[in-house]
């Protein structure tokens, strides 16, 4: 096996560090601590500040979650919104499915906090699939008006998130969980159903009281 070098033991102890403890509850000592690196000043040397670093836990897992969402769109060529919606998210659940994997949890722990910034500082190479997975499926809700539209886009990508992390951990404490592709079926069925749900006519009339509003962007990676 290839041993991970400083700087990937470094991102992989803080990823874990942060999504059990949060950021303000971790401090860059006991990152270099849990990486096993006998110098406090380690991560301070490789990443500089704790908000590097975490942009550095996104640099490190979005090219490969990305890089396989390209290829099952290429393979799959979908063509409606549960397809679309698999491909996207169907490789951050596997992600979680990986041993020693605390990303999705780390994820879940930013959304919790309302960490948006750290999202919006994502390069733009690096969110591009999730710009245009929402573009996408846009294009497939016309019945669901904006600002309603974006807004159950951004809450399905953080509930499966947050479904996935919390199978994450469960996985992780040895607890019990549905075989994966139960698991997958179900969510997508649940995200489906909840993205195509008409309008109701009480939510319409709210709306219209309310005058437009501005789409909410998807707090997801």
């Amino acid at each position: 096996m290839v041993q991970p070098s400083v700087k990937e033991q470094i991102v992989l102890a803080a990823e874990r560090l942060f999504a059990e403890h949060g950021l303000d509850g971790v401090s860059l000592r006991q990152i270099s601590t849990a990486a096993g690196n006998g110098n406090n000043t380690a991560v301070q040397y490789h990443f500089g500040t704790k908000e590097h670093l975490v942009q550095e836990i996104f640099e490190y897992r979005l090219p490969e979650l990305n890089e396989r969402r390209g290829l099952l769109v290429a393979r799959r060529r979908p063509d409606d919104l549960r397809s679309w919606v698999e491909c996207h998210l169907l490789p951050v659940l596997e992600q979680g499915e990986q041993e020693g994997s605390h990303y999705l949890s780390f994820v879940a722990m930013l959304q919790q906090y309302g960490r948006r910034d750290v999202f919006e500082r994502l390069s733009v190479e690096l969110s591009r699939p999730t710009t245009d997975f929402v573009e996408r499926i846009g294009t497939l809700l016309p019945h669901i008006p904006e600002p309603l539209r974006g807004h159950r886009i951004a809450q399905a990508l953080a509930f499966g998130v947050h479904a996935a992390s919390e199978r994450e951990r469960t996985r992780t404490r040895g607890g019990h969980v549905l075989p994966f592709a139960v698991h997958v079926g179900d969510l997508l069925d649940g995200l489906v159903g909840f993205l195509q749900a008409p309008v109701s006519p009480t939510t319409a009339s709210v709306l219209g009281e309310t005058g437009p509003s501005e789409p909410v962007l998807p707090f997801h990676p």
